[in-house]
């Protein structure tokens, strides 16, 4: 791989290597387009921490943003960033021993 591809991927590992952020990112990709207030509520954060890692976030091209009056609307700016957390997380769920959630789902088995 081109060495320019594997620095910049390191980069948005490094972005993502945030708890707040994952949770901004799981709630974009399940709801589409939400407020910064919206977004503060589900992840439990003030809604300046939350704009501060949005504004990362839009930095890294991760989220776009969309201006309606004196709100903000953020989306993700494409489906990688929800497919590298949801990697991740089915990663974290073999880390932890038995069957994973998502291995149920594929099989069509109810927990």
């Amino acid at each position: 791989m081109d060495s320019q591809y594997v620095e910049l991927a390191v980069e948005v590992f490094a972005m993502l290597a945030d708890a707040t952020r994952v949770r901004l990112i799981l709630a974009l990709s399940a709801a589409g387009e939400m407020s910064v207030n919206h977004l503060a509520d589900i992840t439990g954060k003030s809604p300046a921490a939350v704009s501060q890692h949005l504004a990362k976030l839009r930095l890294a091209r991760i989220v776009l943003a969309r201006q309606d009056g004196t709100r903000v609307f953020y989306r993700l700016a494409d489906e990688h960033a929800q497919q590298l957390v949801s990697a991740a997380i089915f990663q974290a769920e073999h880390s932890l021993g038995g069957t994973p959630r998502h291995h149920h789902a594929q099989a069509g088995v109810s927990e």
